[in-house]
């Protein structure tokens, strides 16, 4: 039985752009990294808010076992009956009790005799002020701990601080966390002291001729003018940004943590 086992996060999907790249490359970058799990984060693959049911099910059918959420999982109501439905579908856990689906799943995981455990968070700073994240977090982790060790959260979050704050609370009792939201990756992926494989940020899956996905004219006028703007998605140099982590699963420490991103960017006009 293999010890280690990788796990394939794919960030921020928007809108039909990030949907279209994905069905396209996923697969061989899937057969590739051979990961064990993949989860992916799906807030913005609806018209850059919210996702619906066909999404979900296109997402499974090119490999995807878990999609996450954030800020704007509950933008489209038709998909409130079906988060009840579906546990591997997640939404930030820290939303008061009433709301609709789950924020955290434990799942078998393929090929190896044990489970894993995904958790979806959702930060407080310039974002809806609903429960806290961290102590809904210590609250998850005693439940989940009952049948396993071997955690990845997903932190959705816009402020780095915040981000890196709770790496650090989760340092040693998660084996991964991958913070999202603000579409742009960071260049920090690391083991933390404890063996906790972090990241700040993600980035996101769609066009990044934009800004963070947006039309570029259209998000320009949202700042020069001060006023709200119809939300118009991007189209063109679509890349996928994603994060390829090992997990030790005896010890449910993180061995190693990348971002990746495809196509890559070049930083060269040579």
């Amino acid at each position: 039985m293999p010890k280690e086992a990788k796990l394939f996060f794919i960030a921020d999907i928007v809108g039909e752009p990030g949907l279209e790249l994905l069905e396209t490359i996923l697969p061989g970058l899937l057969k590739k990294h051979e990961p064990d799990f993949v989860i992916a984060n799906a807030e913005n693959s609806h018209q850059g808010r919210g996702l619906n049911q066909s999404i979900v099910k296109r997402l499974y059918d090119i490999g995807v076992n878990v999609i996450t959420g954030g800020n704007h999982s509950f933008d489209k109501w038709k998909i409130f009956g079906y988060m009840n439905s579906d546990p591997n579908l997640l939404r930030p856990l820290n939303y008061p009790k009433g709301n609709s689906g789950n924020g955290y799943g434990i799942y078998d995981l393929p090929g190896f005799d044990k489970k894993i455990a995904v958790i979806n968070l959702q930060g407080r700073t310039f974002l809806p002020d609903i429960d806290d994240p961290f102590s809904t977090s210590d609250w998850a982790l005693k439940n989940i701990k009952e049948e396993t060790d071997l955690i990845f959260v997903d932190f959705h979050a816009e402020a780095t601080a915040e981000k890196v704050a709770m790496g650090w609370h989760l340092d040693g009792d998660v084996s991964v966390m991958v913070g999202t939201h603000t579409h742009i990756p960071t260049n920090d992926a690391r083991i933390l002291p404890q063996g906790t494989g972090y990241i700040t940020d993600a980035g996101m899956t769609g066009p990044f001729d934009s800004v963070i996905g947006m039309n570029k004219k259209t998000a320009l006028n949202r700042f020069r003018l001060g006023t709200p703007q119809k939300y118009i998605i991007a189209k063109k140099d679509n890349r996928m940004c994603a994060v390829l982590a090992t997990v030790d699963t005896e010890k449910n420490s993180c061995t190693h943590i990348e971002s990746l991103i495809y196509p890559e960017f070049k930083n060269s006009t040579g």
